[in-house]
């Protein structure tokens, strides 16, 4: 039971660590402001109007040990959702661990360093994709050292979602990610089997309730045959996908709030019959600001009654052999194969991305230049203009568009 949490400085968020645990809570999850996401001091100016909004705001080593004031660290499990940043969060969270005198081996979490999804669906890089992935590998082999028990990256299909992908595009894209990260880290000379086992995954929990499970039971079975057929991975851990949850924030409303925590239950349940980790419940008030305390209390039993009263986490995949779940996993994965296949084709997630600022080029230039979909209110009535709006669908048809479309761009001017 993790719940994400910060926000404003970080003694207030320090203090609602201290409530979530005194409530129950079994692991902490920190919110970074996006400064700190994107390595900026809060008073630096492009710090203006966001510090301490979407997350606490961390400048300094001091800061960092107000965060965790009066909380032991060999006592909790500790998740932060940091990528760019990530190597200085680590390093300021394992000084706080070494002044508490805490034995590394034994220290245990979780920092999210999954720079691809950034480019993908998020933001907040700060280094190109192929020195981002430098920073992340060096990670992999330092902890494997020296904080074994730390788990190094959670490859995030969560962001994916909310940005817009289905349940099969969150699982191929995640995945994906996945694929790359492992095998950049053997190029730099990783043993497979010594860093794939703290390798996590975040995913989320959206309404399709059967949908969802099967989504979790067909991701774990695509990473097995991936570290298994691609990678020659020997130790079953190495094979084994651990995940986080958080139920799906963009499926929240702010009308009748009290209604999302029924959305947010299912959700849960859907996450936990589908085998997480870790859950993390959304606050019901969370479409409109961040949670009251009484919002995050009631999120937070949520997943105790399902987990002490429900009984559903007394079964391993209690949904196996569910004739429409067996169905949705093989669909699933099937078709999320095919995309994986895709994007190898192209030559893996990092290559992918690096030729998206040619793929914008043609969308922003079709979006500019061609007929599109609009639709408005015209006198009270609504309407929807249905004329073309289309993008090349192959590689090389692309191509052909984006060099096309410069002199285009150029005589328009």
């Amino acid at each position: 039971m993790r719940q994400y949490a910060g926000f404003g400085t970080a003694e207030e968020s320090n203090q609602r660590y201290k409530y979530l645990i005194a409530n129950g809570s079994s692991g902490l999850s920190v919110a970074f402001d996006l400064p700190t996401q994107i390595g900026y001091d809060s008073d630096d100016k492009m710090s203006e109007g966001e510090v301490g909004k979407v997350g606490v705001a961390i400048d300094s080593l001091k800061d960092m040990e107000t965060l965790f004031d009066g909380i032991q660290l060999a006592d909790v499990t500790t998740s932060m959702t940091i990528n760019a940043t990530a190597s200085l969060l680590l390093l300021m969270y394992v000084a706080i661990a070494k002044k508490q005198n805490a034995d590394l081996k034994k220290i245990s979490g979780t920092i999210q360093n999954d720079v691809l999804k950034e480019y993908i669906a998020r933001g907040t890089y700060i280094y190109p994709p192929k020195e981002s992935m430098r920073l992340i590998t060096d990670i992999f082999s330092w902890c494997s050292d020296n904080l074994p028990s730390w788990n190094t990256i959670s490859i995030s299909g969560y962001h994916i979602r909310e940005a817009g992908s289905n349940a099969v595009q969150e699982v191929a894209f995640t995945l994906s990610d996945g694929i790359e990260y492992v095998r950049q880290a053997i190029n730099s000379g990783l043993d497979v089997d010594k860093f794939a086992k703290r390798l996590s995954f975040f995913f989320n929990a959206h309404n399709n309730f059967l949908e969802e499970v099967a989504k979790f039971r067909a991701a774990r079975k695509i990473w097995a045959k991936i570290m298994k057929d691609m990678f020659h991975a020997k130790d079953e851990n190495s094979m084994k996908l651990r995940f986080h949850a958080q139920t799906g924030g963009s499926t929240l409303s702010d009308k009748q709030i009290d209604n999302n925590i029924i959305r947010v239950t299912m959700q849960a349940l859907a996450a936990v019959m589908g085998g997480c980790q870790s859950l993390h419940t959304n606050g019901k008030d969370e479409a409109l600001s961040l949670p009251t305390e009484e919002a995050v209390q009631t999120a937070l039993r949520t997943q105790q009654i399902i987990a002490y009263e429900s009984g559903v986490a007394d079964t391993v995949d209690p949904m196996g052999g569910s004739f429409i779940i067996e169905h949705l996993t093989n669909e699933i994965e099937d078709k999320a194969w095919e995309y994986i296949h895709k994007i190898e084709e192209m030559g893996g997630a990092t290559k992918a991305i690096e030729d998206l600022p040619q793929i914008w080029y043609q969308i922003q230039t079709k979006f500019r230049n061609e007929a599109r979909p609009r639709s408005g209110v015209l006198r009270g009535r609504q309407f929807t203009m249905k004329d073309a709006y289309s993008f090349d669908s192959t590689w090389e048809a692309l191509d052909t568009s984006y060099k096309t479309s410069i002199p285009l761009s150029f005589s328009s001017i």
